[in-house]
């Protein structure tokens, strides 16, 4: 089997690790940590025609597209043009996460349970003020891909007034935040599904939860995610089953129906309200770094899987449930999600490679000299796949605490709320 998975970050590296028995794994552009499984090619996910002849010229047998902002560019379809099987959806189908305001067009019209909402174009500032003020606590999204930073919480008229400005008059997301989507604030427990399919049927994946504040105690910005666990707890069997009912299912059908059949991973992010479990937004892809805890869990062969999502027959898998659970924590650059700084000398990753049942996947990094050093945001994931999540957590610490460099900053209270639970 030859294998070209696209992309460079956390995610791509747990995708590298997951179909490391492949016969030839090439990642473009790649990473530090994934040269460990496969070859690099130094190919920009941007550069849709170099990906395309790439995957043609070296006869790919899968291609397994990470990033979202090639999906919506339409990567998929180009593939599927030159015949070649692809793990991800159409531009049509990742428009799912591409416009938030597309989303909750469809969740209304087929009944998907989700927040209030209403979404403003640019040159409608005023009426964004209104409906804003009559929401009083409420959430301000660019509609547009935004490396997961284009939610903006509001906590009073003040906050929403900020984002308004932020995104529809200083311009602060581009194109992004052009439209915003304005949604009530729902109350409860955040956590995420993922549903692997290939249009007809689907493998349901654990459920996760993420960090996304950058400090502990939910604080501060919200990043990309700054940690995330498997499987959740709050996600009782009950609240699974209505999750894939009154959402999954629904929404699969649905994009069938209006021409968009949907290939590859649906991420729902829910938050389970008193009312049952609501979207809060869908993803086109796995999420980062929610396939570091995913991933390892899976309990089936990925290849299989990946490539039945892409060709059809997935409804003829199972997968065996794991009794194991798994926690990352995320190494960041001191100011991420700000400003940082790039270049620092990374150590101890060998170390904590070697702390029982820990995965380091590459996220931000850069090999140069024979060091590895900083070159994002988020640097690194640290995941521990043990018996229990308790120790899951522990040992994912233990790791990350054996790697080092300047202006290190991660979460102390990953896994917080499931070991409240406990």
């Amino acid at each position: 089997m030859r294998i070209l998975i696209v992309g460079s970050g956390g995610r791509e590296h747990a995708l590298a690790w997951a179909v490391r028995d492949a016969d030839t794994l090439f990642i473009a552009p790649g990473n530090p940590g994934t040269a460990q499984y496969g070859v690099n090619i130094p190919v920009p996910v941007s550069e849709l025609t170099g990906m395309v002849s790439f995957a043609r010229n070296e006869q790919m047998d899968l291609v397994i597209i990470g990033p979202e902002v090639p999906l919506a560019d339409g990567l998929a379809d180009a593939l599927d043009q030159g015949g070649i099987p692809c793990f991800g959806p159409s531009a049509a189908a990742a428009e799912i996460e591409s416009s938030k305001a597309f989303a909750k067009g469809l969740m209304q019209r087929y009944g998907v349970p989700t927040a209030q909402w209403q979404h403003f174009h640019s040159n409608q500032l005023d009426e964004a003020r209104n409906y804003a003020k009559m929401l009083g606590r409420c959430v301000i999204k660019a509609s547009g891909l935004a490396a997961g930073k284009g939610a903006i919480m509001c906590e009073n008229t003040e906050d929403s007034e900020y984002a308004l400005h932020d995104l529809m008059i200083a311009g602060s997301l581009g194109e992004a935040g052009k439209e915003i989507v304005i949604e009530e604030w729902m109350e409860g427990e955040e956590a995420s599904m993922f549903v692997l399919t290939d249009g007809d049927d689907y493998l349901l994946l654990d459920s996760a939860q993420d960090h996304k504040r950058v400090f502990d105690q939910d604080r501060g910005p919200n990043t990309g995610g700054m940690g995330a666990y498997a499987p959740a707890p709050v996600m009782t069997e009950r609240l699974i089953e209505s999750t894939c009912s009154r959402i999954i299912e629904p929404v699969l059908e649905a994009m069938a129906r209006e021409g968009r059949l949907y290939k590859g991973c649906l991420y729902a992010g829910l938050m389970v309200t008193d009312e049952g479990p609501k979207v809060v937004e869908f993803n086109c892809r796995f999420g980062d770094p929610e396939a570091q805890v995913v991933l390892p869990l899976m309990g089936g062969d990925a290849i299989e899987i990946l490539l039945c999502a892409a060709k059809g027959g997935i409804g003829n898998l199972r997968l065996e449930k794991q009794s194991l659970a798994a926690a990352c924590v995320v190494l960041a650059s001191g100011g991420y999600p700000g400003s940082y700084e790039k270049g620092h000398v990374v150590t101890g990753l060998k170390a904590a490679g070697e702390v029982p049942g820990a995965l380091v996947f590459h996220a931000g990094t850069k090999s140069e000299n024979g060091n590895i050093l900083t070159a994002g945001g988020r640097v690194l994931g640290v995941t521990a796949v043990r018996e229990t999540l308790s120790d899951a957590i522990t040992h994912a610490y233990q790791a990350a605490d054996l790697i080092d460099f300047k202006n290190k900053q991660l979460r102390r209270d990953i896994g917080c709320r499931a070991l409240d639970r406990e």
